[in-house]
């Protein structure tokens, strides 16, 4: 198969790109740059590919429909927004990284504050949080946030077995640095970030309407989270701890077993029991790894889940969302190691 990727100068285009060449279904990849105005090796524009002459093409839509199969967009925000239309029309299959197509128009304006794709074209869009919505069927897959992965997986059992009082959900969210992207800024200058803990983005962080959506669509009743997001100093990895008061009746025991039927079946997601997680586990895998701990003294759950933010959390879950677009092995391509030590 030959695909498209669009947008491979960020961290996730990287990332997506490496997974792409090592996948066995795709024969061909084809990159294009909105900023390019003729073919230019990749290794001139990202010399880390020291070794890599592929060409990356100007930006061209019809040249994408028609030497294509599906297309990557590994792109800021603000960019399909202004584009999906044209390839809705076609039914040509998209997957989006970027979160121009996972809300509403406005909910998309007052969060990200930035123009909203037209809202017959986000109808068109499914949301892609591989374990609970199937790729398969759509065309255009909105592929899921770093946190609104980590913290929808951690969650899912308790809303979907409605084992929590609703209004008690808080979250506490911690991520590495290449979750902020290459953009440079103050908050993740070395030595701002560096032996320093910084919260950022205080209830107005961009994927809490996103985790709210899909909560939602678990159970109408929910109508709010309390989120929080910190800056650490790691580059890679987010571990979402999460707390929730215990419904009357529900116990250590009953959570246990909501997490295991859950991910019985989930080759990606990994239910430790009590054994709360750390991100280093994960790093440099497709995985999420859940554990869980019920306080009788406080009747409070506490979850924690660690994912790498720039595979689980963006390419990692694209490939799983292009392998059930087009019913290829769930874990094609996605068989890593985490990285050691």
């Amino acid at each position: 198969m030959e695909v498209a990727l669009v947008g491979i100068t960020g961290y996730a285009g990287m990332v997506l790109y490496q997974l792409l060449q090592n996948h066995p279904n795709v024969t061909k990849i084809h990159i294009y740059d909105h900023n390019l105005n003729e073919p230019t090796e990749l290794n001139t524009i990202l010399p880390i590919f020291h070794d890599d002459h592929t060409e990356v093409l100007p930006y061209e839509d019809s040249d994408i429909v028609n030497d294509n199969q599906v297309a990557f967009f590994a792109t800021p925000a603000g960019v399909t927004s202004k584009i999906a239309s044209d390839y809705i029309e076609a039914n040509f299959p998209v997957i989006d990284l970027s979160g121009d197509m996972r809300l509403n128009q406005s909910d998309y304006e007052h969060w990200y504050h930035k123009p909203a794709a037209s809202q017959r074209d986000l109808d068109q869009a499914q949301y892609g949080l591989a374990e609970f919505e199937l790729a398969s069927g759509h065309s255009y897959i909105a592929n899921p946030g770093c946190y609104a992965t980590a913290t929808l997986l951690g969650l899912a059992p308790l809303i979907q077995q409605h084992l929590i009082e609703l209004n008690s959900i808080i979250v506490d969210a911690k991520s590495g640095t290449s979750g902020a992207g290459k953009a440079l800024s103050p908050l993740t200058h070395f030595t701002q970030v560096n032996d320093n803990l910084q919260i950022y983005k205080p209830n107005t962080h961009q994927h809490i309407p996103e985790i709210v959506n899909e909560l939602q669509s678990w159970d109408i009743n929910v109508s709010a989270i309390q989120f929080m997001t910190t800056l650490i100093p790691i580059t890679r990895g987010i571990m979402a701890t999460i707390y929730a008061k215990a419904k009357p009746g529900v116990d250590g025991i009953m959570i246990d077993k909501a997490f295991s039927q859950t991910y019985n079946d989930k080759p990606f997601v990994h239910f430790l029991g009590e054994a709360l997680p750390d991100i280093k586990q994960v790093v440099g895998t497709n995985n999420c790894d859940i554990g869980a701990i019920y306080n009788p003294a406080t009747n409070t759950v506490t979850i924690d889940s660690v994912i790498d933010n720039l595979l689980k959390g963006a390419a990692g879950q694209a490939i799983q969302n292009f392998n059930q677009l087009f019913d290829y092995p769930e874990s094609s391509g996605l068989n890593l190691q985490t990285f050691l030590p």
